[in-house]
C-alpha cells in the first residue's frame, strides 16, 4: 500500500494536538474536558466527520466470531450504523448525552457510561471495537475490561484515521491556533512529529501496550486501509469545529481561525484532497480462561 510522506507539520487527528506530540506528563485519555466537548454540536459532528473504510468494517465483523458488536465512544453513532448495516448487532457506551441522543434518533442503542466505569451485567460481545475514540480510554483499563466482556475468540479492534492536509494548510491552521491560544497545552508539547502516521505510533503502541499488559489476548497486530477524499473548501471548514483542539475555542478565536485556513485553500484553488490512512491495532480474545490482574497491595 502506499506511504504517507514525511512532511514538516502534521495535524493528527488525534483530537489533542496541531503539531506536536501531548505533553508525557498527561496521557490523553486524562484530559477528559476535551473527551467530552464533542456533544456541543453533535449534527455537525455527525455531518462532517469521515466514514471508516467499509473493508475495515467487513474485515473486523469476519474475523469475529459472530454478529454481537460493542462500539466504545459511539459518539453519534458514525461507526456504529456502519456495523450494524454489516452485522445487524450493536450496542454502543458513549459518555456524552448529547452524543448519545443522536445516535439513539440515528438508530443505535447506546448505554451512558464511560467504559471503564460501564457495567456489563454479564453480557458478553464478539467483538469491542472504538472508531477514533480509545484514545480516550485508558488502555490498560480499557484492555482489561474488554477481556472481561469478550467471548472465547473474540475481536478487540480500536482503529483511528490519521491524516494530513497540505503543508499550507496545516501551517495555517497551526499558526492561528497559536495567535489565539498561545498558552494551551499542546502548543507546550513534545517536538513536532515527523508525519502524521509517525506522530500516531506512540498512540498505537500504548494500545498493543495495554493489551499485552492485562493478558487474555494473543499478540495485538495492525491493519491499516489507505484511502482518499476531496473536500470542497466549505466543507473542510465545516469539519473544522468538530476537531478537539477548536471545540472549546470562543466563537471569535474559531473564526479566526477558520479565516486562515480558508484563505490558505482558497489560495490553492478552494478544494484540497487529504490522504487518510484508517490503522486498526487489534488482538483476539484468548481461548483460555482469563485470569484479571491483580492490583497491588
Amino acid at each position: 500500500m502506499p506511504t504517507i510522506p514525511p512532511e514538516r507539520a502534521t495535524l493528527p487527528e488525534r483530537e489533542a494536538g496541531l503539531e506536536r506530540e501531548p505533553s508525557p506528563e498527561r496521557e490523553l485519555h486524562q484530559y477528559r474536558q476535551m473527551a467530552e466537548s464533542f456533544g456541543g454540536d453533535a449534527e455537525r459532528y455527525d455531518r462532517t466527520r469521515p466514514r471508516y473504510p467499509d473493508a475495515l468494517v467487513e474485515r473486523i465483523v469476519a474475523a469475529s466470531p459472530g454478529p454481537d458488536i460493542l462500539d466504545v465512544g459511539c459518539g453519534t453513532g458514525i461507526e456504529a450504523r456502519q456495523f450494524q448495516a454489516a452485522s445487524g448487532k450493536v450496542l454502543g457506551i458513549e459518555p456524552d448525552v448529547r452524543m448519545a441522543d443522536f445516535a439513539r434518533r440515528s438508530g443505535v442503542e447506546v448505554e451512558v457510561a464511560t467504559f471503564e466505569a460501564w457495567d456489563a451485567a454479564g453480557r458478553e460481545f464478539d467483538a469491542v471495537v472504538a472508531g477514533t475514540a480509545w484514545h480516550w480510554v485508558d488502555p490498560v483499563a480499557g484492555a482489561a475490561k474488554a477481556a472481561q466482556v469478550l467471548r472465547p475468540g473474540g475481536r478487540l479492534a480500536p482503529f483511528h484515521h490519521v491524516f494530513q492536509p497540505q503543508p499550507e494548510v496545516t501551517d495555517a491552521l497551526a499558526q492561528a491556533y497559536r495567535r489565539v491560544a498561545p498558552d494551551a497545552p499542546f502548543n507546550r508539547g513534545g517536538p513536532p512529529a515527523r508525519s502524521a502516521l509517525d506522530g500516531y505510533q506512540r498512540l498505537f503502541a500504548k494500545i498493543a501496550d495495554g493489551i499485552r499488559e492485562v493478558g487474555g489476548f494473543g499478540d495485538p497486530e495492525q491493519w491499516r486501509f489507505d484511502w482518499e477524499r476531496s473536500y470542497t473548501r466549505d466543507e473542510w471548514l465545516d469539519q473544522m469545529p468538530t476537531f478537539g483542539t477548536l471545540t472549546q475555542l470562543a466563537p471569535d478565536k474559531l473564526t479566526e481561525v477558520l479565516a486562515s485556513v480558508g484563505a490558505a485553500i482558497d489560495a490553492m484553488g478552494g478544494s484540497l484532497t487529504i490522504g487518510y490512512t484508517t490503522v486498526v491495532v487489534t488482538a483476539m480474545r484468548s481461548w483460555t480462561i482469563w485470569v484479571p490482574p491483580t492490583s497491588p497491595d
